[in-house]
Formats: structure tokens, sequence, C-alpha cells
């Protein structure tokens, strides 16, 4: 389609209340969450509504979705970072949900800062005709980007991964931090210029969410983690921009149970298996304490859609690991293998991921990256 019509991705856009999810972690997910919650506040007229469910979120992907539903006049579109800025200039969105910014994708994405210069000079060029941003007030590169929009609604998140916001973005200077007591959110602030964590509007608070009027939320989530709360509430923020109040966007967010595969839980022959995604250093620093069975299987590839660089697999803190029983699979088991060696985590390799699977008597949690759990979700009758 967009070979025959290089501008059908424009005109799609075209006439369409938007709302944009990007971000390196939690893009899917939470734009299953926020498309619930839309859906919820929609009542019988769900088919107003389009979405790339499955997660193609780069131009041919959100054009595919959409030319679905030519009659869809809202639209909730998970959007790879390196799209966003088209998607801007394209399509006006209304609402722009930017969750964080971390490495991934080495050779593909370089360094994340250049993403960042590219939403902060799309969101300048967009003016007072561009998006209202709900924006992640832990993530410094994000508040950064965010800095020229019209109007950024905060979301304190009480994100646990720094590793990737040590310098200021703006001087380069180095960032200073406290963390979060049960008085008082973490804070961080520049030494070098006035870049600091905002002061939000809508906040986590251990398994609650906080509203702008106060009313503490539980949000009941059917996927695990405290970082699917965080991505709730992300969500929720936008759900209530959107028109949705908190109350009736959480009874739709609790209908979601596996985005596009993850969390889902399948059979691999005689073996049970639960699939959780984790594609770069700050997904597996959530992923790993989630993971509950003895027996753990993780996959690593590293092909286009993976990142060819694995050297992140070096920050990743696998030594939580010591103790269990650790399978590594993939084409790059063997990287995984040296790094568990050094982590001192007893482990076997099986570079057959099928082969990986079989045999558990126990149920089993998987970690893989993106190009194995694409295979697993085949596998396992989810695809």
């Amino acid at each position: 389609m967009q070979k025959i019509d290089p501008d059908s991705l424009a005109k799609l856009l075209r006439g369409r209340r938007i709302a944009v999810v990007s971000g390196t972690n939690g893009k899917t997910t939470t734009t299953h969450l926020l498309a619930a919650a839309v859906r919820a506040g929609l009542g019988d007229q769900v088919r107003r509504l389009v979405t790339n469910a499955d997660g193609a979120n780069l131009h041919y992907g959100i054009a595919s979705a959409l030319s679905r539903s030519p009659k869809a006049d809202i639209a909730v579109l998970e959007t790879d970072e390196r799209v966003v800025a088209d998607v801007i200039r394209l399509g006006r969105p209304e609402v722009l949900t930017l969750l964080n910014f971390s490495r991934d994708q080495l050779d593909r994405h370089h360094e994340i800062k250049a993403l960042g210069n590219a939403w902060r000079k799309a969101l300048e060029l967009a003016g007072a005709d561009g998006p209202v941003v709900v924006a992640n007030a832990e993530e410094p590169l994000i508040v950064w980007a965010a800095r020229p929009a019209r109007e950024v609604i905060w979301v304190d998140t009480q994100s646990v991964w720094q590793q990737d916001a040590v310098l200021c973005p703006e001087c380069g200077s180095r960032l200073d931090r406290t963390q979060p007591t049960d008085d008082r959110p973490g804070h961080w602030a520049c030494t070098g210029c006035d870049l600091a964590k905002p002061t939000s509007t809508w906040r986590v608070k251990g398994d609650t969410i906080i509203s702008p009027d106060g009313t503490v939320l539980e949000p009941k989530l059917r996927v695990p983690g405290s970082f699917n709360i965080s991505n709730a509430a992300c969500a929720l923020a936008t759900a209530a921009q959107l028109g949705v109040p908190p109350e009736t966007a959480l009874v739709g967010m609790r209908t979601v149970t596996s985005p596009a595969g993850r969390f889902a839980t399948a059979k691999f022959g005689d073996t049970t298996a639960r699939l959780l995604l984790a594609k770069n250093p700050a997904g597996w620093a959530e992923a790993l304490p989630i993971t509950k069975t003895e027996t753990l299987v993780l996959a690593i590839d590293s092909v286009a859609a993976d990142g060819k660089d694995v050297s992140w697999l070096w920050d990743v803190d696998f030594e939580q690991l010591a103790g269990r029983t650790v399978i590594a699979t993939g084409p790059r088991a063997h990287d995984l293998a040296v790094r568990l060696l050094y982590a001192e985590v007893e482990h076997r390799v099986e570079t057959d991921l099928a082969k990986a699977l079989e045999g558990h008597a126990e149920p089993i949690d998987v970690v893989s990256t993106y190009t194995p759990f694409q295979k697993l979700r085949k596998m396992g009758g989810l695809a």
C-alpha cells in the first residue's frame, strides 16, 4: 500500500483522535491497557476504536492497522521510538504518552539521546498544534524531550531502572538523586543546570495509583509486576485526557491478561511455561524478579529485531539467579552462558528452543528476547 501511495499513512491518520504510546519498554502492554480503558469508556461503540494490538509499531504496521478500520475515529497507537516524530508531524495526535528511555538494539538505535532529541524537535515544530504529553517524571531524558510540549501531564512512576540516566541530557553534568521514602517520593536534579524532576499530578505509591484529586486507586491488574502498575498509571492519565474517568478506565484495564503473548501461559508438549519478554537490561531488571519457578529458561537471539550487539548481557544482574536451575537457549545461548559463568550461576546450554522446553514436570518461566519470544508464541499456539 505504501509503495503504491507513499502518502497513505498521512491519509489514514487524518481525521481521527489519536493517542500515541512510545518508549523503550512497556509500549505494547501500555497500549493494550489504554485501548481497553477507552473501550470501557465507549461502551457499545467499540467499533470507533482502532489499535495495533500485535505490536507492529513501525510505519507499515501502523498503516496496516489503520487501513483495516477506516471508519474508526479513535486510534490508540503503539509507536516505535524512531517513528514518533513522523506520527506527530503527519497525524497531529491528541495525546502522546512517553514511558521511558533505555539502551536497546544498540546497532539500530545507537545513542538514546538522539531519539530524545528527535522527539524534542518534533514537539518544538508542532508548537501549539502539538499533542498534550503524558510523561514519566522519573526519566531525565523523557523530561528533557517533553519540555517544548504545549502541555505536559507528569506521572511519578517510581521507576527502578536508573543506569541510563546518570548525566544530564541538557548540559552533561552529573544528576543527583534521592531515593523515595514512605513520606516522600524520590527526586533527581542536575548539578549544573535547572533540569530537575517536575512535580507530578499522577503518582504511583506501592501497589496504588494516586490521581490528581488525591483519590487512591487500586489497579488490581491481571498482568504482573510493579512496572505494569507504572504502565497503568501512564495509561490512566492518558485515558483521563481522552475523557475516560479513572474508575471506568480501570474496569477496562482489568480485562488485559497477556498483551501480544506477554505473561501468557502455554503448553509445549507436556511442559507448561509462562512467557516473559525482556529486550534490554532495563527489561530484564523488571522481568527476572517476577520469575518464580525453580527451573528458568532464558532465550537469547541477536537478529535485527533483537539487536545484533549482545554486550548488554553484562549489564543484567544474573547473579540473583544463583541456586536455581537455569537453561540457556537460542542462537546466542553460549554468549549468555559466559555471562552466567561469571555470575556463578549453575546452568546448561541447549541451543534448540524446542528441546530446552522438553521434559519439565513442573511449570517453568521462560524469559526471552524478541525473536525467540515470537517463535514461542507460535509454538504455544498464542499467535
